[in-house]
């Protein structure tokens, strides 16, 4: 261990607060303090790690065994629901349940609300009221950030009061379904266990004297109620330490609420703070240019990553002309990489947002560089993009039954079996102006909605002219005639798909030839089904999803005015400040070599071409901190380019000391 390190594993008794830097070795610190205290005496049923991943606790609970020499069986370690679920099962008749009750995942969830909004035969026949997968999602979130549901359906999903008022009853019964059938789903395992803290203080005085030492890992990422878990748990003793980084806190849309660790000192008054800043992963410029993008937040503990590895190469930075530019230079550096010898499972290409990642998968597929997509689909696999990209592919192919199926579908009234039955009758017709022009007699509620199907099909069948057709148009009726208010009743996260589909807009309108674009769409979707199996494959991930991972060269995209930051986020202090530690957690991903690009001009349906400067987060660092490849004045309004077309020449990159 450092210096550092061997404080916090010897003197961190008391309530403590550990300020680990990315790759300072948090974990390593923990371990040993876990293992120090067991050598110091103290009873392995006394000490409780918890952690925030399954595999974090086995990684934990695997390193003090062999540290020690021999597995400390009654040492508790787990994730906060792990081991809630333990202290529960002995309790739960407290609480009106049984112990033998059972747990429900997510899809178990949104079952019992389907079951508890069928009971309130709910009339919301018109008024385009979310599914129960999007009720479930309200409804966890107010329970996780101690906020009432009507509160959170109106600020967050935009839902109109008598929406909101409707989801609370649901609350109400589908909380009694759960304790009839002696059922908890997994907020439940959090806040049961908080109510029996609070609400018995037998059972609190037996587990707080017993845990005579409480560690927490990940601190920056709890909520409200594993806060108070812990405040409540550790109130005997007061021997808590939690380690975490403010400067990676970036789940506030899972509930994670970053002023319990930047209050910590005020919420434990006679808190220790201990830092440790040694950062074993990155080069000192890699650093350097992390600690100055952190240095602008407000809210934070004040902390400067410390290199421990050589001097190396600065940062670079990238203008491109466009995204399909943006796409193209990435690609081109992959391959530059690969033939001086790295794997391409050593590259790993982050972005703010999934649909970033559009054109860069489409140059991945055409030029035959394996990659894979990180805890998420690939950009025209998302089921969203697939749904509209239905619609232009029956205009393309009139007996697609595929497509026919997966539009039918989409609509109120036509399952499975009912699509099959419809699709037969439509086969018969010869093209999409017969059917239109003859329609099909339906009864119930399938007919209504076909009739739907049909008045859309009629509409975007104007568009087209000779061999030419206004795609964006089309899509943009598609989206503003049901698609829409499909997508937001149906999933939770459905701003997000929304700007997928905005970007799928600005995508196609660059098409005039709807054949070109499906087979550029299916050569994405064609390589996807490729097995790549244990073949290196280039790493695609959003910045959340990369959050503990490092790679030896990553590359930031998009990093462009009112994208990175989220225009929503500007004039919010609290939001801006979690989008520049996004950004912070993205630089401090890479080991050896950090390629940061954006695009100068973006095509908006909309509004045409917009050309934009990088992002504040790059404007607000000196420009010695990295090197500038190529010149922003070059692309400046350059007409009449083709989107696949690269007049870029690089400059060679010179690197300094």
């Amino acid at each position: 261990m450092n210096e550092e390190q061997y404080r916090v594993v010897t003197e961190a008794d008391g309530p403590c607060l550990v300020l680990a830097g990315a790759g300072s070795g948090k974990t390593r610190t923990l371990v040993f303090r876990v293992a120090y205290l067991i050598e110091q005496g103290i009873c392995p049923e006394n000490i409780l790690l918890v952690t925030f991943t399954n595999k974090a606790a086995k990684e934990m609970m695997d390193r003090v065994e062999r540290l020690l020499g021999f597995k400390p069986d009654d040492l508790l370690g787990g994730t906060f629901h792990h081991v809630g679920n333990l202290i529960l099962r002995k309790n739960a008749t407290k609480l009106g349940y049984k112990n033998n009750f059972n747990i429900l995942d997510q899809d178990d969830s949104t079952t019992l609300i389907k079951q508890a909004m069928a009971s309130l035969a709910l009339n919301v026949k018109g008024q385009n009221f979310p599914k129960a997968s999007v009720v479930q999602a309200i409804i966890s979130y107010a329970r996780n950030t101690n906020r009432e549901v009507k509160e959170i359906a109106g600020e967050y999903y935009d839902y109109p009061d008598f929406i909101a008022d409707k989801v609370r009853e649901i609350e109400f019964v589908y909380e009694q379904k759960k304790k009839a059938g002696n059922l908890m789903d997994f907020d439940d395992l959090l806040i049961n266990w908080l109510k029996l803290l609070v609400d018995f203080p037998e059972v609190k005085n037996r587990y707080r004297k017993q845990f005579k030492y409480i560690l927490v890992d990940e601190y920056q990422d709890t909520n409200f109620v594993q806060a108070e878990i812990i405040r409540e748990m550790s109130d005997f003793h007061n021997n808590v330490l939690v380690v975490g980084d403010d400067s990676q806190s970036i789940y506030s849309f899972r509930a994670a609420d970053v002023r319990n660790i930047l209050s910590f000192p005020k919420a434990y008054p006679k808190a220790k703070i201990f830092k440790i800043e040694t950062n074993y992963r990155s080069t000192p410029q890699i650093l350097q240019l992390a600690n100055s993008i952190i240095r602008h937040n407000v809210d934070q503990f004040e902390k400067t990553l410390l290199p421990h590895r050589e001097q190396s190469k600065l940062p670079v930075l990238i203008p491109a002309r466009d995204n399909y530019q943006q796409a193209n230079i990435v690609t081109r550096k992959i391959l530059k990489f690969y033939e001086e010898g790295h794997k391409f499972n050593e590259m790993a290409i982050l972005y703010r947002s999934n649909y970033q990642s559009a054109e860069i998968q489409l140059e991945l597929s055409k030029q035959n560089i394996p990659y894979v997509v990180r805890g998420g689909m690939r950009y025209f696999a998302q089921a969203h993009i697939k749904d509209v990209v239905a619609y232009l592919k029956v205009l393309a192919n009139f007996q697609d039954e595929l497509a026919w199926k997966r539009i039918l579908m989409l609509y109120e009234g036509i399952g499975m079996k009912s699509a099959d039955a419809i699709y037969q009758r439509i086969k018969k017709f010869g093209e999409l102006a017969e059917l239109i022009d003859q329609n099909i007699k339906l009864k119930g509620k399938g007919a209504e909605s076909l009739q739907k199907i049909v008045e859309t099909f009629k509409h975007l069948m104007t568009l087209s002219h000779g061999d030419a057709m206004d795609i964006a148009e089309a899509v943009e009726y598609i989206l503003e005639h049901g698609y829409e208010s499909y997508l937001k009743n149906t999933y939770e996260n459905y701003k997000e798909r929304m700007d997928d589909l905005t970007q799928l807009l600005n995508f196609v309108a660059l098409y005039k030839d709807l054949g070109k674009l499906l087979s550029d769409v299916m050569l994405s979707e064609n390589f996807e089904g490729e097995k790549i199996g244990d073949k290196p494959a280039v790493i695609l991930s959003t910045i959340h999803q990369a959050k503990g991972l490092e790679w030896p060269m990553v590359f930031i995209i998009g990093l462009r005015d009112g994208y990175f930051p989220h225009h929503k986020s500007i004039d919010n202090q609290s939001d801006l400040e979690e989008e520049r530690r996004l950004f912070y957690v993205a630089v401090t991903r890479a080991r050896d070599e950090l390629i940061m690009l954006y695009p100068i001009r973006a095509f908006s349906y909309k509004f045409g071409d917009v050309y934009s400067e990088p992002s504040m987060f790059i404007r607000e660092l000196k420009p010695e901190l990295y090197l500038e490849e190529g010149r922003a004045d070059r692309f400046a309004n350059r007409e009449g380019k083709e989107p696949f077309e690269d007049d870029f020449d690089s400059e060679k990159v010179i690197y300094y000391d």
